[in-house]
């Protein structure tokens, strides 16, 4: 299966969506999943898990998860005590904004979890309780939708990411324990990030976690959602992405670069995961 690209049902001028307190279970969470918007997750109560990028993470009250665009991720809410969290979604031009003279942007804190590979913030008290507040008020503008309530949405963001950024700061909380699963687990996928535009095998990978090739693709699945497949072709796409969005070199250079054997195969995997071949997908980012 393929990751699903999630759509968001909101206006160009207001790439914003919002999912209020949503209760969590396997049958309503999506599968693995990706998109070019920012998200922020906070959990209000229940249990789970939560796969992000290359790690295996706890979710309990009070936990933040800070997931940069085109980052693969999926829940996995607990079966007994099913997770209640908000999700904000949006585009990172939603909150852009001049420097002031400051070297701060309010997308900072998704720079720091990318070049970290740190997606979880455990919130202290007083932090839980501004997220939340500011949550409540997000939910209200929208229901209400007052005169001026897009804007007011966009500063209740901003300051969200203010405070996230500040906290990150402070250093004072983080995921004291974050990957759960067995160490070869969290070993594999440290090494598949490190090695997913060469050659890699079911068979290699469970030689070097010491397992069965079919234990090591059954827990893959059942911690990542994902076949060991499917995730180093999506690692590969993520960054091809990059390539193209952020450098001139050709297509044809692209493809064998993210580990793709053939110019078939990497347009037919672009097409699938991005929703568009890597031409289009280039031309109309730098279009924008």
């Amino acid at each position: 299966m393929n990751p699903i690209r999630k759509q968001f049902d909101a206006q160009p001028e207001f790439p914003f969506s919002f999912n209020y307190r949503d209760r969590k279970t396997a049958q309503l969470e999506l599968p693995h999943h990706l998109h070019d918007w920012h998200e922020l997750v906070y959990v209000h109560s229940g249990m789970g898990s939560f796969f992000i990028d290359r790690t295996i993470y706890e979710m309990r009250r009070g936990d933040l998860f800070i997931i940069p665009g085109s980052t693969i991720h999926q829940a996995f809410p607990d079966k007994d005590d099913p997770v209640t969290s908000t999700a904000v979604f949006f585009s990172p031009e939603l909150v852009r904004q001049t420097s002031l003279g400051e070297s701060f942007s309010y997308l900072q804190c998704f720079d720091s979890c990318s070049s970290n590979h740190a997606y979880k913030l455990e919130c202290p008290a007083a932090l839980e309780s501004q997220l939340e507040d500011k949550l409540a008020a997000i939910q209200s503008e929208l229901t209400g939708q007052p005169s001026g309530y897009r804007h007011s949405i966009v500063l209740y963001v901003q300051y969200l990411l203010l405070l996230i950024h500040r906290e990150q700061r402070a250093g004072s909380s983080g995921s004291r324990s974050p990957f759960v699963g067995p160490n070869w687990m969290r070993q594999s996928l440290l090494y598949i990030d490190g090695h997913y535009c060469e050659q890699i095998s079911l068979s290699s990978l469970s030689r070097l976690a010491s397992v069965s090739s079919a234990h090591f693709s059954r827990v893959f699945k059942q911690l990542t959602g994902m076949s060991v497949t499917d995730y180093i072709n999506v690692k590969r796409v993520i960054r091809a992405k990059e390539l193209l969005l952020h450098t001139d070199d050709s297509i044809s250079s692209i493809a064998p670069a993210c580990g793709f054997d053939s110019m078939p195969h990497f347009h037919r995997k672009f097409k699938q995961i991005v929703g568009l071949t890597p031409s289009h997908y280039r031309h109309n980012s730098t279009a924008r």
